[in-house]
């Protein structure tokens, strides 16, 4: 096995680093036959979920049947906060569209909360968003 740069994979996050760099592999090393397929892959999907965060302070992406969207929208409920929700399927569908989701934000689960135009995670981190008074000065 090559180095994973050879191989087109932009290196993890260093420590000391505070950018992110996202194992994602390079363009040059998709072939171009099929880069329109990986660049259109469910992009209405992404295209409305940005064009959500766009016009909503707070957005909160979720699937049916799934707890957490569900505690997400509590707490924001709770504190009378507004925000948009979108849900796409649940366990047993639309686990595409919600994939293409996934590999757009690099965040591996559900829901997916977006504060300012920030992706903050999900429910939990939410919740420790609200109880450090981060949440506010997010949305001041």
């Amino acid at each position: 096995m090559g180095k994973p740069e050879a191989l087109g994979v932009k290196p993890a996050l260093r420590k000391g680093d505070s950018s992110i760099n996202r194992s994602i592999l390079d363009e040059a090393h998709i072939h171009p036959a099929i880069r329109e397929t990986v660049a259109s892959h469910h992009a209405d999907i992404v295209r409305e979920v940005q064009s959500a965060i766009a016009q909503n302070d707070i957005v909160i992406v979720g699937m049916g049947q799934n707890p957490f969207p569900k505690k997400a929208k509590k707490i924001l409920g709770r504190r009378g906060l507004a925000f948009k929700y979108l849900e796409y399927g649940n366990y047993l569908s639309a686990w595409r569209s919600r994939n293409a989701l996934k590999m757009w934000t690099g965040w591996p689960t559900f829901p997916m909360v977006f504060v300012k135009g920030t992706l903050v995670g999900g429910a939990q981190d939410l919740a420790r968003l609200h109880a450090s008074g981060e949440l506010a000065k997010l949305l001041a």
